[in-house]
């Protein structure tokens, strides 16, 4: 409950200040900023470098043990700091080069303190030791934020420029004063760190990092690849009716970090009651979410109007073609969960790329004949594809031993 608190602020966050923004920036405006933001998540991965699975998986498994714990925190955020260092300068350089960036220099500039915040995130260290209480703080404190300065600085077309900035600080507030909570809880030093250490993080955690590149992708490049090939308005239209689906695709992805650390333990100690916590949580939730496309299907009209009232009928159609993806992800997510945790991490990384890959050479195909029904279909097609790759591997590999 106190996990679902702070996540529900995650969930209504957007709901406020979307259709705020959308009414005093415009729809156009509103692409453009998502388009950065977008590329923002993007480039969040190449900080994050894996640790969101490796990292909570190894801080789950070390729980009880305070110095492979303090050697696991310190050196995984010596190696985040790294290349925080070596990402900002590379793109800082691409938004002064390209014409794309330069064109909207100020707005990208602005998303930069969303990636100081990531490096210094602690969110998935607590995830391992299942300290939901102080994500659930973190989380509210960067989001009241968020709120307050939306609507108190956001007056005019213009100001869109500013609303990924306001992220950006959201962030640094609240996971800095997490972090430094941490440290002191935990007693950690970063005179420990090893250079050793952080070079084996880098080396060991690449091939994982390379498929979150994919996963990223395969979540962004479609609001990316509208904005590239197609014109802001497209981007913005796509990203009101993702808005809506996120707030599904965020709880599934939020109740996989939740169950994740747990399914992780439970493999090292009790594999049959593992399966069956598993099977027991995520059946359930399967349910839930069949139950809320099939409400969101029928009232797609009324979910449309909230956030705009231009073209409500053509963008209702497109957002009751996309229910099919968070039904296909509360399948594929979960069995996701096993694979990783039963050290499958091979098969993940080679299907994720190859499952990327197809998506994206399908959703450029589509994107110019099909605009964003083209998207949705690829997306919908790489779920399919990838929850049945997911479930064969398990099947033959996990299923049939346990």
């Amino acid at each position: 409950m106190i996990y679902g608190v702070g996540q529900g602020f995650n969930l209504i966050t957007p709901l406020l200040v979307v259709p705020f923004l959308i009414s005093v920036c415009g729809v156009a405006n509103f692409g453009k900023t998502s388009i950065a933001m977008a590329i923002t998540f993007f480039l969040m991965v190449f900080i994050d470098y894996g640790c969101e699975i490796i990292g909570v998986k190894s801080a789950a498994i070390y729980r009880e043990n305070k110095i492979q714990l303090e050697k696991i925190f310190v050196n995984t955020i010596a190696s985040k700091c790294v290349l925080l260092v070596v990402t900002i300068v590379a793109v800082s350089i691409l938004f002064v080069v390209i014409p794309f960036f330069k064109a909207e220099q100020s707005l990208y500039f602005f998303c930069i303190p969303i990636l100081i915040a990531q490096c210094f995130n602690p969110t998935w260290f607590l995830q391992g030791l299942e300290e939901f209480k102080w994500i659930t703080t973190l989380t509210i404190i960067s989001k009241i934020f968020y709120l307050v300065a939306i609507f108190l600085f956001i007056n005019q077309k213009s100001d869109y420029i500013f609303v990924n900035l306001f992220w950006g600080i959201g962030n640094l507030l609240g996971y800095g004063l997490v972090f430094v909570y941490t440290i002191k809880k935990h007693q950690f030093s970063f005179l420990k760190t090893q250079k050793a250490e952080v070079i084996s993080i880098l080396k060991n955690n690449f091939s994982f990092f390379l498929s979150q590149i994919f996963v990223s992708l395969q979540m962004y490049a479609p609001i990316m690849l509208l904005g590239f090939i197609g014109n802001n308005f497209l981007a913005g239209q796509y990203k009101i009716i993702e808005q809506i689906i996120v707030v599904f695709k965020t709880y599934l992805i939020l109740f996989f970090n939740f169950l994740y650390p747990r399914v992780c333990y439970l493999i090292e100690t009790n594999v049959k009651l593992a399966l069956q916590f598993w099977k027991n949580y995520n059946g359930l939730n399967f349910l839930f979410i069949i139950l809320s496309m099939v409400f969101l299907f029928c009232f797609s009209d009324d979910a449309i109007s909230y956030f705009t009232k231009k073209e409500i009928t053509e963008t209702s159609k497109l957002l009751q073609l996309a229910v099919a993806i968070p039904i296909l992800m509360s399948i594929s997510l979960p069995l996701k969960q096993l694979l990783l945790g039963f050290n499958k991490q091979k098969i993940y990384v080679r299907n994720t790329m190859i499952m990327v890959v197809l998506n994206l050479a399908v959703m450029a195909f589509l994107i110019p004949i099909y605009k964003i029904n083209g998207v949705l279909i690829s997306l919908i097609i790489t779920e399919i594809c990838t929850m049945l790759v997911y479930y064969f591997n398990l099947k033959s590999n996990v299923f049939k031993q346990h």
